[in-house]
């Protein structure tokens, strides 16, 4: 087995070892149930710095290794997403509360960002620079060193490969900071594949922990890039203190992402995308469709088509039944996707279905009748809600889809694909979708987001995986030393 609990049962994973961390270790525990499904190490800042200082050893002679070697060991991890895709995706199911189509989905983008991070080794380092002088003058990409990925609870799995799988293949070393609540699927899974994939220890540090642990990993001195997915409340706290310490941070952060539905939609093939785009994962994905903007000619037929479809969703415990949507991850984010729903209707919104709980199982909701300054419409819900408003005109649109400090993801339906990219030109987002929704992902693809949602497209891609994880370095070479004139 390759989560088997007597090699990280209350442990932590650095320099190559599995070994207890200095704070005191915690229960793993399935949200669905509240069972507990095991014991896991927790971390503190002292084993920040062990990790970090074995980290930067280790990645000397690990930049050093030729390209094939480092991409042989980036292909043997993807192989063994597949040959461990069962026991991977039932921790999933029970540990992080995903559907089983979720899960696998996790497990096919972790498979292809290990394949598509293969490749960066090979790929050309550098370029010729013409220069004034008689040199060589070349600029090269070196790797950033230590590299610090701190991923957040609902998609673990791909919320750190995308970083980690990239880093190491340009060379760096990783430490790693899952989500405490899904430190098995989001950490132990990976530290777990690295080692049995044969990356040299020290490499890949794994460091479950709290708050204190995160701010470790981003002030460390040997820790120079850090990679952070999480909440833009934490990620400009993330950005500050990174920059306070002179470090590159990669922040992709919150969303608040509208599907607009245009007056020529096809309404049914609309509402199927917009109840995908809120309601997968339990729209606990930074990409979900957060306002649905829909032309006023149609829109009492989409709010009602939407409400039949939430109606109509079975809701439960992915491990033991046949559900869509599973667990909020715990209460206190159930309670806070409550407030919005409560606030919403005492300011005028109509819950037109769902807004109603048991436990941490929250009914799909469709709320109707919301305006722009309704708590549904401008804050980030991350739960299963789907606020809908009407728009008169095009300009109407674009006003409402611009009204908000994030800018993720954007879906536009229409029947004339053209007229949705001439919309979408006018509404800043790192990610477009033209008759979709807004929830997509692929490895090859950048991810990123614009304003409150994160530093641009630092996710994904292979030229935006280079930026992020390497220094550029401007070298020349002469046959002897120039003649200065003192």
């Amino acid at each position: 087995m390759l989560l088997d609990e007597k090699i990280w049962t209350g442990n932590i994973f650095i320099g190559g070892e599995w070994k207890p961390g200095r704070g005191d270790a915690y229960d793993v525990v399935e949200p669905a149930t509240g069972d507990v499904l095991g014991r896991i190490g927790r971390a503190t800042p002292e084993d920040v710095d062990e990790a970090a200082r074995r980290a930067a050893e280790a990645q000397k002679s690990w930049a050093a290794t030729p390209h094939p070697a480092r991409a042989a060991v980036l292909r043997r991890a993807a192989r063994l997403w597949t040959e461990h895709a069962e026991e991977i995706s039932r921790w999933n199911v029970r540990e992080v509360g995903a559907i089983p189509p979720m899960a696998g989905f996790a497990l096919h983008v972790a498979e292809q960002e290990c394949y598509e991070a293969a490749g960066l080794p090979s790929r050309p380092y550098g370029e010729l620079l013409p220069s004034e002088e008689p040199r060589l003058s070349m600029s090269r990409r070196v790797p950033a060193g230590v590299v610090a990925v701190i991923a957040p609870f609902n998609v673990p799995i791909i919320l750190a490969i995308r970083s980690v799988a990239p880093a190491l293949a340009l060379g760096n070393a990783v430490l790693l900071k899952p989500d405490p609540r899904t430190a098995v699927t989001g950490g132990v899974t990976l530290a777990r594949i690295f080692e049995e994939a044969g990356l040299p220890e020290g490499v890949l540090q794994m460091l479950p922990g709290a708050a204190d642990v995160g701010e470790a990993l981003v002030t460390h001195p040997l820790v120079r890039v850090i990679s952070f997915t999480g909440s833009t409340a934490a990620g400009r706290r993330v950005g500050a203190l990174a920059g306070q310490h002179l470090k590159r941070a990669h922040l992709e952060l919150g969303g608040n992402s509208a599907l607009v539905v245009l007056d020529d939609a096809d309404v049914g093939a609309a509402v199927d995308a917009a109840a995908f785009g809120s309601w997968f994962h339990q729209g606990q994905i930074c990409m979900t469709t957060g306002r649905h903007l829909v032309h006023e000619r149609i829109y009492d037929e989409f709010v009602a088509r939407l409400a039949a479809k939430a109606e109509a969703l079975p809701v439960g415990d992915p491990n033991r039944e046949t559900v869509v949507l599973g667990p909020i991850i715990d209460a206190g984010q159930r309670d806070k996707i409550h407030s919005v729903v409560t606030r919403s209707g005492e300011r005028g919104a109509r819950v037109a279905a769902g807004g109603r709980y048991e436990d941490l199982f929250y009914s799909p909701t469709v709320l109707a009748d919301v305006a722009d300054d309704t708590p549904a419409f401008t804050e980030e819900i991350f739960g299963p809600v789907a606020p809908v408003l009407r728009f008169r005109d095009t300009e109407e649109a674009v006003r409402l889809a611009t009204a908000s400090e994030y800018g993720l993801s954007l879906g536009i339906v229409t029947r004339d694909v053209m007229r949705g990219l001439a919309l979408a030109d006018q509404i800043p987002t790192g990610i477009v979708h033209i008759n979709d929704q807004t929830v997509s992902d692929e490895a090859n693809s950048p991810f990123g987001g614009v304003s409150a949602s994160g530093t641009g497209s630092r996710f994904g891609g292979a030229a935006a995986n280079v930026e992020a994880f390497t220094e550029t370095r401007w070298v020349t070479v002469r046959d002897k030393p120039p003649a200065y004139p003192f």
